[in-house]
Order: structure tokens, then C-alpha cells, then sequence
């Protein structure tokens, strides 16, 4: 009891000392703690190059290792071989290549089927897909007399509607000029705006891998190509590199 009521007495804010106003101009006042990381730095790095020099004292000139046959040096420094050759040969990267193409195009080819299975569900903003809807008559003075609005027993403003049309009776009825709930309406909101969301990212993705697997199908190209070839036009953004062979007779 005695302790918890020693904790609750407010006790004396102890402030740290600061810089004198005349020597503001050499920044804060270095603390203890300041000092001692500091310190413990310089320390390190003064030991790193004491290693280092006394590395260097005690090495042996005679020192030889096989692996110093293949090192070299580039104005004094040494050159560390980063990669070997490559292991593989001409016909087994060319087959890894078209590997990857058909994996690249078999990845495209779902995106798009995603795609149009999306866009039958989705309408897009701004471009209405045209609805149709057939009605078979018996006569010409029957087509010609035809009334849509009496026919479909719906106000004329609601014709353009391909779903959701209702009738007459439906819309005298209070359930069906009844105003949705907020929530659901947001809710519904939410739920376009991320389906569209979705639909334009499927749309880079499946051109982003249509355009590499194209990559990957020229640099095959020019791998396995046969006879001499002269680059006609770099590779940019959008395209691969344009290459021309030379016209070769055949026997």
C-alpha cells in the first residue's frame, strides 16, 4: 500500500541540460549516450583497419592458388569472375524459349476468356451494347398499327430497358416505386466500381503478356534463324527488333 502511494506522488521534472545560448551555433549538446556510440564506432572502424594493415603485413608473396590463374585486375583492383559460360547449348535454349512462349500464350488466351466472360456481365459506361427484341405479327396492317407501349402494357420512358421492365400495375403498386435502401445502393456501387477495376487490370495484363510472349517469339526467331541477317529496326516499347535475312538460293 505504502509503495503504490509512493508512485502516485508527483515527483520533480528532471530536464536535460541544453546548449548555452553562446554556443548555439556548434548544435545540440552531446549527452553521455551520444558520446559512447560515438566513441564505439570510431573504435570499430579503427580496429577494421588495423586488421586490415596487419593482413596485409603478414602476407605471404609466395602464395599461389590455382583459382589465381583464371583472376585478373582492372587498374589495380581485382576482378572476381561473376558467370561462367553458358552450359546450355543453341537447340536447348531455343527449346526453353518456345517453352516459355507457349506458357506466355496459353496465360494470354485465359486472361481474354476471363475477359469476355466479364464483359457479358458488365455493361460499359458510355457504350450501351443495342438491345433487341423481336415480336412476330401476322400481317402488315398488324406491324404497321403496332403500339410497343401497349404491347409490353409499360410507360414509353421504360422501353429501352432490356431487364428490370415493369408493367402498369407493378408501378401503381407501392413496392415497386418504393426507393432502394442506402445501403444496399452503395453497396451495389461498390461492387461495379471493383468489377470495372477488375476488368481494365485483366485487360493490361492479357496485353502486357501478349506483348512479351511476341518478345520472346523474334528473339527465338533470330536465335534459330539460318544464314546472315541485318537489324533493319531497334527494339522499342511497343514492338521487338526487325530483322532482314539475306536471300538464300535454294537447290
Amino acid at each position: 500500500m505504502v509503495s503504490s502511494l509512493a508512485n502516485a506522488i508527483k515527483r520533480k521534472t528532471h530536464k536535460e541540460r541544453a546548449q548555452p545560448a553562446a554556443r548555439s551555433k556548434y548544435g545540440l549538446l552531446e549527452k553521455k549516450k551520444d558520446y559512447r556510440q560515438r566513441a564505439r564506432d570510431f573504435h570499430r572502424k579503427e580496429k577494421a583497419i588495423k586488421a586490415l594493415q596487419r593482413k596485409a603485413e603478414e602476407r605471404n608473396p609466395d602464395e599461389f592458388y590455382f583459382s589465381m590463374e583464371r583472376a585478373s585486375t582492372r587498374g589495380g583492383v581485382h576482378v572476381v569472375p561473376t558467370a561462367e559460360a553458358n552450359k546450355y547449348s543453341q537447340q536447348e535454349l531455343a527449346l526453353m524459349r518456345t517453352q516459355d512462349v507457349g506458357y506466355l500464350r496459353s496465360k494470354a488466351t485465359s486472361e481474354a476468356k476471363k475477359i469476355e466472360r466479364m464483359k457479358e456481365t458488365l455493361h460499359f459506361i458510355g457504350a450501351p451494347r443495342a438491345s433487341k427484341h423481336k415480336v412476330f405479327l401476322d400481317s402488315k396492317a398488324e406491324a404497321r398499327d403496332f403500339d410497343p407501349a401497349e404491347f409490353f402494357d409499360t410507360p414509353r420512358e421504360l422501353l429501352g430497358r432490356a431487364y428490370n421492365r415493369p408493367r402498369r400495375a407493378q408501378l401503381e403498386s407501392e413496392a415497386a416505386v418504393s426507393a432502394p435502401e442506402p445501403k444496399a445502393a452503395a453497396k451495389a456501387e461498390r461492387r461495379k466500381h471493383a468489377a470495372y477495376k477488375e476488368l481494365s487490370q485483366r485487360v493490361e495484363r492479357q496485353a502486357a503478356l501478349a506483348k512479351l510472349a511476341e518478345r520472346l517469339e523474334a528473339g527465338k526467331a533470330v536465335m534459330t534463324g539460318r544464314g546472315r541477317k541485318k537489324k533493319v529496326k531497334g527494339a522499342t516499347a511497343d514492338a521487338p527488333a526487325v530483322f532482314k535475312w539475306k536471300r538464300e538460293r535454294k537447290r
